[in-house]
């Protein structure tokens, strides 16, 4: 199906589906700065071609969603949260299978904690502890000094106006931030010059979900969670490194860890499909049971 308008509260969100509804829904939670286009429609359709009904959108600030002006976004972490769950009402689905990456498996876990009743199953990739951990769990790796590096002494933004300029720019913030198995550079740029052409504000998605306004913590624990839950990790992941993926499995109660060698902090690439496809068809099949 083409993609599509929807609103949902206060914001219009783009949304693209893939495979028939009646299959067990999937949503897919992006990253942060990163619109739908890095859920690649392969990937995509071969989780509808398994009986998937699969969902993937912009969230605000990115791709063809409501934008707000680089460095004000009207709105705070908690909305994302609330466009996810907006965004299955608006469908009509009462439950769905959530898949979020980072930032998306931030908020994949408020909903599962908060909102049981809407979440079929969990999976988490490249991301971390969304709610407060006990004071006796073990700590987290901080992340590569590489990455250290990268937030303590910014580089210039360029002019994202500048097309070239910001795409080239992208290809390197995935470079840094990926592994030995991440896009090769070809890949890499052909993904960047597609989410740079479907944003409506390339400055926006680029800025603003670092700065937003969290809101207060999620309401409960990580033990509190009952969905299926599937961890997928990198091996090479230099935001959250695996003891984060680690801290996940070993928190969730019954959660199935998935090391991906030489993932670093992305959406899966292509080289690890043939591990990542089958671990979620297998944690989304009919009411998440593994």
């Amino acid at each position: 199906m083409p993609e599509r308008m929807v609103p949902v509260g206060d914001a219009t969100l783009c949304v693209d589906t893939f495979g028939d509804p009646g299959d067990p829904a999937v949503l897919l939670l992006g990253g942060a700065a990163s619109s739908m286009d890095f859920w690649e429609p392969e990937f995509c359709a071969a989780l509808a071609d398994a009986g998937r009904h699969v969902v993937r959108y912009d969230n605000r600030d990115t791709g063809r969603s409501t934008n707000y002006p680089a460095g004000k976004p009207g709105y705070t972490g908690v909305d994302l949260v609330t466009d996810a769950l907006g965004l299955l009402d608006a469908l009509g689905i009462e439950r769905a299978h959530l898949v979020g990456v980072s930032m998306g498996g931030g908020i994949a876990q408020q909903i599962a904690i908060e909102h049981p009743d809407r979440v079929a199953s969990l999976t988490l990739i490249e991301t971390s502890p969304a709610p407060p951990r006990p004071d006796d769990a073990e700590p987290l790796p901080p992340p590569a000094e590489r990455i250290q590096a990268m937030f303590g002494d910014p580089e210039p933004a360029p002019d994202w106006a500048d097309r070239s300029a910001a795409i080239d720019r992208l290809v390197r913030d995935l470079a840094t931030f990926g592994g030995s198995a991440t896009l090769g550079k070809e890949h890499a740029r052909e993904m960047a010059a597609r989410v740079y052409d479907r944003t409506n504000d390339f400055a926006a998605s680029q800025t603003n979900h670092w700065i937003l306004d969290g809101g207060p913590p999620v309401d409960g624990s990580l033990a509190d969670i009952t969905a299926p839950t599937l961890v997928l990790h990198g091996t090479e992941d230099p935001f959250f490194p695996l003891g984060h993926g680690e801290a996940l499995a070993r928190e969730i109660p019954g959660a199935r860890l998935v090391p991906l060698p030489g993932v670093g902090h992305e959406y899966p690439p292509p080289a690890v499909w043939p591990i990542v496809l089958p671990a979620i068809i297998a944690v989304t099949a009919t009411d998440g049971v593994t």
